[in-house]
């Protein structure tokens, strides 16, 4: 038989594609792959679908850390906000569960790939370059996006070969990682409704403000409250904290690679926070020089990860400036929670370049005269003197 490997998420595109595929003779291989996303009793009920479905076998990867350690350290170097907005929580996950799945499929020696994309979105284009990146040699698949197929025809098609499950669209799709979940609905396909409370995952229980000690190491939150835990487990824990008072909430609205505009509402509060607190980290031990070329070359590194470039080894250049970038952003932040919102107290840190022995902003100069001032001054004003006499 024809060994096939399947993006599979237990859902209708997914289903359809292992039904389908099975009867045109293929030997399908499910495979799910964890960026922060599943329970175990969601995984065991994903298996159970996949088998029904007929196929003849499931994985489920748990890729958690590889997630982190490959993209989300590097989104927090960067404090990477997409259109100053989204902290690409769903774009990042799809580079991961991509590697993982074709990874996968060259293991068990699978000459095809399937997923369950449409021809309308953004995660075609990531799956798709990953696959033909890694291994040009499988043959990619994509049924809902060649056939174009309706929701509808879907369901038909599986109650006509015995699969007569509960198919009905959730209002609000929901898709849930270690940085953020995404929630899409009838609100976000315009461009004049909020998404309602109820549509959020979280809902607001705590409304007394409280304070956290975010502690950061060479970049990476190593703390929190003076309670260490990796990265990961942080975020985890800084999700269930920061989400029962509703932070990290909003509506992205950007340009999908494929030239249309997308909106998509989000609920990140760990992503956030984070980003927040180790910019304000950066600001007080980065100098103004490191600070500006991270900026850009932050954006660029954004861009290109969402547009599912992530295999151009210009990432790896730019993951090793911002790595480089990290080595004395150590230190404490303060952050006070509050519902909806949060605020960023102050730092401490062995760096921090805001050092009273050199002067005081505003008050007090202690590293220069009062004649050194003067003559900067005068040498810094040079070349706009020399331009406006010559060009009056």
């Amino acid at each position: 038989m024809k060994k096939l490997v399947i993006a599979y998420s237990g859902g209708l595109d997914t289903s359809y594609c292992a039904v389908s595929l099975s009867k045109q003779g293929y030997e399908v291989h499910t495979i799910s792959v964890n960026t922060g996303g599943f329970s175990s009793e969601e995984i065991k009920k994903i298996e159970e679908n996949a088998y029904t479905m007929g196929a003849a076998t499931y994985k489920n990867i748990n890729a958690v850390d590889g997630f982190y350690h490959k993209v989300v350290k590097y989104l927090i170097f960067g404090n990477v906000l997409k259109n100053n907005t989204y902290p690409l929580s769903v774009s990042a996950e799809r580079i991961v569960q991509a590697i993982e799945i074709v990874n996968y499929a060259k293991s068990i020696g699978a000459n095809y790939i399937a997923h369950g994309s449409t021809g309308a979105g953004n995660d075609q284009v990531r799956f798709d370059m990953i696959f033909q990146t890694i291994a040009p040699e499988i043959e990619i698949i994509t049924p809902i996006r060649d056939l174009q197929l309706s929701r509808q025809e879907e369901i038909e098609y599986l109650k006509n070969n015995g699969i007569d499950l509960s198919w009905e669209k959730a209002k609000y799709s929901v898709n849930k990682g270690l940085w953020g979940t995404s929630v899409g609905g009838e609100e976000t396909l315009t461009s004049e409704h909020p998404l309602p409370e109820h549509a959020y995952p979280s809902q607001v229980t705590k409304t007394t403000a409280e304070q956290l000690k975010l502690s950061f190491v060479k970049g990476e939150l190593i703390a929190i409250n003076d309670d260490k835990n990796t990265p990961v487990q942080n975020i985890e824990q800084l999700n269930t904290i920061a989400s029962k008072f509703g932070i990290g909430r909003d509506i992205h609205v950007g340009d999908t690679i494929v030239g249309i505009k997308g909106r998509v509402g989000f609920e990140a509060p760990a992503a956030l926070i984070t980003i927040k607190a180790h910019h304000l980290l950066e600001k007080h031990t980065l100098t103004k020089w490191q600070l500006q070329h991270k900026e850009y070359l932050a954006s660029f590194y954004g861009m290109h990860l969402h547009e599912g470039q992530y295999l151009d080894p210009v990432m790896r250049d730019m993951e090793a400036f911002l790595e480089s970038s990290q080595s004395k952003v150590t230190g404490d932040v303060l952050v006070t929670l509050k519902p909806y919102h949060f605020t960023l107290d102050g730092i401490a840190s062995p760096h921090d370049l805001m050092n009273a022995k050199f002067g005081s902003y505003g008050e007090l100069n202690k590293g220069w005269s009062a004649a050194d001032a003067k003559g900067f001054i005068k040498l810094l004003g040079n070349q706009n003197k020399i331009y406006q006499q010559v060009n009056q």
